[in-house]
């Protein structure tokens, strides 16, 4: 390789052309264009994708939610940014290093002064004989998953026609493919996973957590097989494929996915003559420079001083690297931090520093508890004292903390730390240089000078940083120095109350107090606000079956509580009656049109298998709610901070793939849960089989259909920032599903804070996922009859809203006009088959407070 001279700071605008847009190529052009303050580089970016930057790390997350945008990475179009000009489907084809010009797949001939090679990496699919029959795929991007989602349907289906089970097989055991595997089981499939090595994740974890880690995944349903190969793969003529293992098994399986390694996509920099690495990747120099000075790579196709680093944790310092170059800087790539944290089918598994023990002299300390299904070892120097690395499987909390004290002494006995009766290792013994986030490589004295200066909650250290906003696996121990600081984090719901939410819920439930005035009395001040009286009076609600328009508290109601339906831009109202399941009657349909007719209303279908009527004048509430009362339909609560919906599938009762009855279960569930009340809307689905037709992964509460029984995923939220659900419990009957579900909604509404929807209350969730599902399925806090009794009390006690104010004349007095509320429809809205015409003005109403 050449040696190079640096480059002079510039003062006139260059041009710069990325070759690739994964996480390391948007990450790059980010740091150039945030440093960029003088504007010298104008940027050109070629993506072979047709799709932005997206998060490849958790593109397993897109199974079930089938939602691109979702795993859209923020900025990644550079939109107003007239400097950045992204060509998505546009690939590089040649580059010609003598003329400084990039050819691409459209004809287009790109000059440049400097060049950054992204381009990533590629499946690595063994030369096994019949390795490109019809059913073979690589796991490695959106389409990808398109692809496999579409043969994994056609499986299924002609496994039912056949009377059997459809499979699949997962050729390598790595990261790869355990999240292949689990996109297989969620898809419906029986998984099956072959590695050539005698563990999986070999690489990563030693002998015995191998094994902990192939008795966790075995009872989730992954056939596993270690120590074989592939040898052969034919096609039949059921359109299944006969998969011959080198120690003699033979599979028969409906598709076969590849997921064995990958290998650095280094076509383009070859073809330009540019210096490969002995094992493959463009060589570089420790400033990522290449063999050409104008030339620089990044990421998994860099192979820096002749090595090749998988993770995007080295890619992303690698792109700071070089942005740091082009703007005259002399920052050098330091030795990679190979340490990951993952999830595999719900597992945790983590290594960091000689895992391996592979330092002379090293000792090793384990700890396995076969009954949790967990497996600890930490690697010490041959005195003891200096923690080297280690291996996480089943429970990898400590993770954080133990890979920051790599390389340093460890406090005390080292063998604590792996006791699950010792003190948890803090973070406050770590010096200032320690990375806590290595993803972003930031470290102790960074987060505490980031709260010395005024951050005193996870987001604002986000926005400092850049800490926990890629992983996520740090933040417990962000939370821990910010704690450790000796910030106080405020708990008070408001200036009248210092108790936060929670202990609000915690007094009410134990003193029976029933008025807001008591509570005000009892442990509060003043005369109360907007935040703490629709907070009280939501949970008043959740705590008994009394109307939320009985006594004081129809007075700390918001808008919509206070008139049972939602308030519209133009004053009127939107009336939605509950259609549980998705089920309505013909009865109930004509009678919803017929009042849509009479009163002039213009009526939706919406997301939520719910029909919803608009621009109702409040005094006509009642006679719409009579008409829909007569003919068996209650409030769907659309107003409420409480059950919106069950959204179902069709399930087993039509549809030919279901596997069980997803419309009866989302009946019985919205008939249990209606009505109640909680720190925000909570919404289900009920798919009835893992196609997933009811989108039930993106709802609070989700449940999905398999052969033998329900999934259970929780904390899936839509809104401003989208999340996924997480697998809670796996194949439960029907009573377990209820009872765990009446769980679990009893603890959120019991600790969640004031407008906190269920994934991030999950977030700020002490022990996260692991905890609640101790919570709900272990009972590890004693208190599941406590939670399942509020849950039967609620049943008891419920009582349809709309019907409740049509008994009470006190109540009905309540539905009257305001003086310049519309007597008539707004003839500003005009209405026909196609909907509003016309954006409806604001009227003079009362102003809609900001949990309405």
């Amino acid at each position: 390789m050449s040696t190079t001279t640096e480059n002079p700071t510039r003062t006139t605008t260059g041009s710069v052309v990325v070759v690739g847009h994964g996480m390391v190529g948007h990450r790059f052009v980010e740091a150039l264009r945030s440093r960029d303050t003088a504007s010298t580089w104008r940027v050109t970016v070629l993506s072979e994708e047709a799709e932005a930057a997206y998060d490849r790390v958790g593109l397993s997350s897109y199974v079930g939610a089938w939602d691109r945008a979702s795993l859209a990475l923020a900025g990644n179009t550079y939109a107003g940014d007239d400097l950045v000009d992204l060509r998505l489907g546009t690939r590089a084809e040649h580059v010609d290093r003598a003329a400084r010009t990039v050819t691409t797949s459209t004809g287009d001939v790109i000059a440049y002064d400097e060049l950054v090679i992204a381009t990533g990496s590629h499946p690595f699919v063994p030369p096994v004989p019949g390795h490109d029959s019809a059913g073979c795929f690589v796991y490695r991007t959106l389409d990808d998953l398109d692809g496999i989602r579409a043969a994994a349907e056609a499986a299924i289906e002609r496994a039912h026609a056949d009377g059997r089970e459809a499979n699949g097989l997962v050729v390598g055991g790595g990261l790869l493919g355990l999240e292949a595997a689990n996109a297989l089981r969620l898809l419906g499939l029986t998984p099956h996973v072959v590695e050539f090595a005698p563990r999986l994740m070999p690489l990563q974890v030693d002998v015995g957590g191998g094994a902990v880690l192939e008795g966790l995944v075995s009872q989730l349903g992954v056939q596993v097989h270690t120590g074989a190969g592939t040898s052969s793969i034919a096609a039949q003529g059921d359109g299944r494929l006969a998969v011959e293992l080198s120690d003699g098994t033979a599979l028969l399986t409906d598709l076969v996915v590849f997921s064995a390694g990958v290998r650095p996509s280094d076509g383009v920099a070859r073809a330009a003559g540019l210096d490969i690495g002995e094992r493959g990747g463009v060589l570089t120099d420790t400033s990522c420079r290449t063999s050409d000075e104008n030339v620089w790579a990044v990421g998994e196709v860099a192979a820096v001083e002749g090595r090749c680093y998988g993770l995007v944790a080295p890619g992303y310092t690698m792109a700071e690297v070089v942005a740091d170059r082009l703007l005259g800087g002399e920052a050098t790539f330091p030795s990679a931090d190979l340490s990951t944290k993952l999830k595999l089918l719900g597992v945790d598994v983590a290594s960091f520093g000689d895992a391996m023990a592979t330092t002379p002299g090293a000792l090793e300390i384990v700890h396995t508890d076969a009954t949790k299904g967990t497996y600890a070892k930490v690697v010490v120097s041959d005195d003891a004292r200096t923690l080297l690395g280690g291996v996480l499987v089943g429970d990898a909390s400590a993770y954080t903390t133990l890979k920051a004290y790599v390389g340093r002494e460890v406090p005390g006995d080292p063998g604590a730390l792996v006791s699950p009766a010792a003190a948890e290792l803090g973070a406050d013994a770590l010096p200032d240089d320690a990375v806590i986030c290595s993803c972003n490589n930031v470290t102790k004295g960074s987060i505490c000078g980031a709260i010395a200066e005024g951050a005193c909650d996870l987001a604002a250290i986000k926005g400092c940083t850049t800490a926990g906003t890629t992983c996520g696996g740090c933040l417990p121990t962000v939370k821990r120095l910010l704690v450790d600081s000796g910030v106080e984090l405020s708990k008070a719901l408001c200036e009248h109350f210092e108790q936060s939410r929670a202990e609000l819920f915690e007094i009410v439930a134990s003193t029976g107090i029933r008025t807001f005035s008591g509570l005000l009395a009892r442990s509060g001040t003043g005369t109360g606000c907007e935040i703490c009286k629709p907070t009280v009076a939501s949970i008043l609600a959740s705590t008994s079956s009394d109307h939320v328009l009985d006594g004081e508290q129809a007075a700390l109601q918001d808008s919509n509580d206070h008139f049972l339906a939602n308030i519209q831009k133009n004053g009127t109202y939107s009336v939605v009656p509950r259609m549980p399941g998705g089920e309505v009657t013909a009865e109930q349909l004509i009678t919803i049109g017929q009042v849509a007719l009479d009163f002039g209303l213009y009526v939706k279908v919406t997301g939520g298998q719910r029909i919803d009527l608009f621009g109702a004048r409040v005094e006509q509430l009642p006679a719409i709610w009579q008409r829909l009362v007569d003919v068996g339909m209650e409030s769907g609560q659309a107003y409420g901070k409480s059950l919106r919906t069950v959204k179902s599938c069709v399930g087993s009762s039509w549809c030919r793939y279901g596997v069980q009855d997803s419309v009866g279960m989302a009946v019985d569930l919205e008939h249990r849960y209606r009505g109640l009340r909680s720190p925000h809307k909570i919404k289900f689905g009920v798919s009835g089989c893992a196609r997933e037709c009811a989108e039930a992964r993106g709802k609070d509460v989700g449940v999905i259909a398999t052969d033998k029984g329900w999934n259970l995923y929780v904390c899936g939220n839509g809104g401003q920032t989208p999340a996924h659900a997480r697998l809670l419990a796996s194949d439960l009957d029907d009573e377990t599903l209820v009872r765990c579900i009446d769980r679990f909604l009893m603890f959120y509404v019991r600790t969640a804070d004031r407008l906190q929807r269920t994934a991030p209350w999950l977030d700020a969730l002490e022990g996260g996922l692991e905890h609640l599902r101790a919570v709900v399925c272990d009972d590890s806090l004693g208190i599941a009859a406590d939670l399942e009794a509020a849950m039967d009390r609620h049943v008891e006690g419920y009582r349809d809203e709309w019907k409740a104010v049509l008994d009470d004349p006190e109540k009905l007095s309540r539905f009257v006009s305001f003086v310049n509320a519309p007597e008539e429809a707004d003839p500003t809205v005009a209405f026909d088959e196609s909907g509003p015409r016309k954006v409806p003005v604001l009227l003079g109403l009362p102003t809609v407070r900001e949990n309405a």
